[in-house]
C-alpha cells in the first residue's frame, strides 16, 4: 500500500549539477571559481531549511492529531 517515493530524478539532477560545479571549479575566471563555493554553501543552506521545515510541520502534524483525538 506504501511505496516508497522514486527520487529518480532528483538524484539524476543532483549528480548533474555536482558535475557542472566540478566543472566550473576548473574554471580560469576566479570569480567563476568562486561563486562554485557560494553556490554550494547556498545549496547546503537550502538543504538545511527543508529539513527544519519537515521537521517543524511533523511537530505541528502531532499536536493537530493530539487535539483531534482529545475533541
Amino acid at each position: 500500500m506504501f511505496t516508497k517515493p522514486d527520487n529518480t530524478f532528483n538524484d539524476i539532477r543532483q549528480k548533474s549539477l555536482e558535475a557542472w560545479l566540478a566543472e566550473m571549479e576548473q574554471h580560469e575566471d576566479i570569480a567563476v571559481r568562486g561563486g562554485v563555493k557560494l553556490c554550494r554553501d547556498y545549496i547546503k543552506h537550502l538543504e538545511d531549511e527543508k529539513d527544519k521545515l519537515k521537521e517543524e510541520n511533523e511537530l505541528k502534524n502531532s499536536y493537530l492529531k493530539k487535539l483531534k483525538s482529545r475533541g
